[in-house]
This record gives C-alpha cells, structure tokens and sequence, in this order.
C-alpha cells in the first residue's frame, strides 16, 4: 500500500441495556447509546464519529457497509445527544483514552471480540488509541481527516497552529465562557470554515447540532481540547493508555488513511508526516475537493474505500 489520490474486560467494566427500543450501555458513570445495523453478521465494524458532529455522520456510509455483510456498530461518544452521564459526580472527561475504554466496555457488552474500527476527527484518535490499548481485539482501522497522535503531540509549526486556534481559544477561561454561551454557533464556524462553501444545507446542522444540547457536551469539548495540549489532566483512569500512546512510535496493523484535499483543520504538509506513524500495510487516499467531513461530502467513495479495505482483511482475521 502506499500513498494516492482518488476522485472519487479491559475498558470501564459495562452492562447491557435498553432506553427507549434503542440499545445502549451503561458504562460505569454513563450510558453509550449505540445503533446497530445487521447484527447477525460474523463480521463487525465500529463507525466512531467526531467534532462538532455526531453518529449521524455515519448515514450515507454504514448502510453500504452493513449491505457488505457486516455488522456495523455505531456509537454516541459521551457528552453528545442521547450519551448521557448518570453520575453528577463523575469527571466529565474527553481524552481519547477514556473514549477508548468507552468503546471497549461497549464491544463487550455486545460480546464482540474482534473488530475493525473506522473513526472521523475524535474518532479517528480513539482508533488509533483502541489498536495501542487492544492490538489483540482490533484487526484494522480507518483514520479519516484527523492525524495520529502516536509519541505525543509537539507544539505545531505556526501555519498548523493558527488552524488550531479554536484549540488556544478553549485553553482560556474567556474562550470557554464564549463556547458556553453560543455552543451551536462555535459550532457552526467550523462546519463552514473546515470545507469547501456550500458543503451542507443549514437544515443539517440544526439536526447535528440537537446532539450538543446535551447537558455535557461543552464540559467533553473543553476537556478534549485542554487535555491534548497538556492544559488539563486526562482522566486518571485512562493514564495507563495515555502513556502508552505517547510511548508508540508507529502502529503495525492495517491502516486506510482518508483525507480531504481542501480540508481547513490541518495542513497538508501535516497530512504528509502522516505515513511515517506506520509500519504495517498503509494507504492514505486523497480526495479532490473535499474537506475536513469526507464522510458526509463523499460518502459514497468513502464507503467503497472502506469495503474494498475491510474485503483485504484474511477471514481468519474476521472472526468476532
């Protein structure tokens, strides 16, 4: 594999339970809920979603996918829409180690071994943080648009740091303040400033953003945000995972890289050190005209890259 262009109970300990007909889990101080397409399939994919957005990315893809002959797995990150802390108590953290236990208490609760996970944005680091903490239980991942983290994440070269200053922004108790006051706007700014004008109709957003009306969805983002660049503790839980993220310094497993051509978050000269991370099976696909949501601006090409990628996989491997 290489580099092209196209056109085209190891987690928080969980139990099983049902909220409205929609399954979800109870994971020590939240409930996930998760949605789940063609559950008799042998075969399973987790579809992770990012920020600002939530599982309905997933939409135009995992149908595809699920037709494939998976059983595809898509859960709600904590903090967005129906996600919900059930401990007032409990940290409200958001580091991608915590999410990755999220979703390892989600895998056992549904009783599935072995996966393939496919994440966007914060989903694409919660892969890569599922591959370091459970090389046994994750067969592959997809990364789409956000870079790993893999031996820590240095402070960027200006350029990328001035498309990270939604990053400094939340760092600052004023910044904060204003995400708190208009958390649909803050929103909003980056769905317009990460891609191409005129990618989504606003009737989108407004559904998307219904899931950052949950009560917890700024403390999660802020938390995100601080506990990247050092400005807040990850969650003590996850140190173990932490440690070992920053520690790897590439990731052996097979890996589809998806990335747009015109995002606006991160560079492309970023997006060139990305390869580097890896020293398994590896392709990075580019995608002309596109920016940081390939999977709801082209979702049909996404989907395929996907299939084809998860088809490569030896049936051996596939079990659950």
């Amino acid at each position: 594999m290489g580099v092209r262009n196209t056109d085209g109970s190891d987690g928080l300990g969980a139990h099983h339970i049902e909220e409205d007909a929609m399954p979800s889990v109870g994971v020590t101080d939240i409930v996930i809920h998760v949605e789940e397409l063609n559950t008799s399939a042998s075969r399973s994919v987790v579809l992770l979603h990012g920020w600002p957005d939530d599982a309905s990315t997933w939409d135009d893809v995992a149908p595809a996918i699920a037709a494939a002959g998976y059983r595809v797995i898509i859960p709600t990150l904590r903090g967005f829409g129906r996600s919900l802390f059930t401990d007032k108590a409990a940290p409200r953290t958001a580091n991608p180690g915590i999410h990755a236990m999220d979703m390892i208490a989600v895998l056992d609760a549904l009783a599935i071994n072995k996966v393939a996970v496919v994440g966007h944005d914060w989903g694409s680091n919660i892969a890569e943080a599922l591959a370091v903490g459970w090389p046994d239980r994750i067969e592959r991942i997809t990364m789409l648009a956000t870079p790993p983290r893999l031996g820590g994440m240095p402070t960027p070269p200006f350029e990328q740091a001035q498309r990270y200053w939604y990053h400094w922004f939340m760092a600052t108790e004023r910044g904060a303040q204003a995400v708190r006051a208009d958390p649909h706007g803050f929103a909003h700014l980056h769905w317009e400033n990460w891609s191409p004008k005129g990618w989504f109709d606003e009737a989108t957003f407004r559904k998307v953003a219904k899931s950052f009306d949950n009560p917890d969805w700024v403390d999660i983002t802020l938390h995100s945000y601080r506990s990247r660049w050092e400005e807040a503790a990850p969650d003590p839980r996850s140190d173990w995972l932490e440690t070992k993220i920053k520690a790897a310094t590439k990731l052996s497993l097979p890996t589809l890289f998806i990335k747009g051509d015109e995002d606006g978050v991160t560079t492309q000269e970023s997006f060139a050190k990305v390869p580097a991370k890896f020293g398994g099976p590896f392709e990075m696909v580019g995608l002309p005209g596109v920016g940081h949501f390939p999977q709801r601006e082209a979702p049909g090409v996404v989907a395929d890259l996907i299939i084809a990628f998860l088809a490569d996989a030896p049936d051996e491997v596939r079990q659950p």
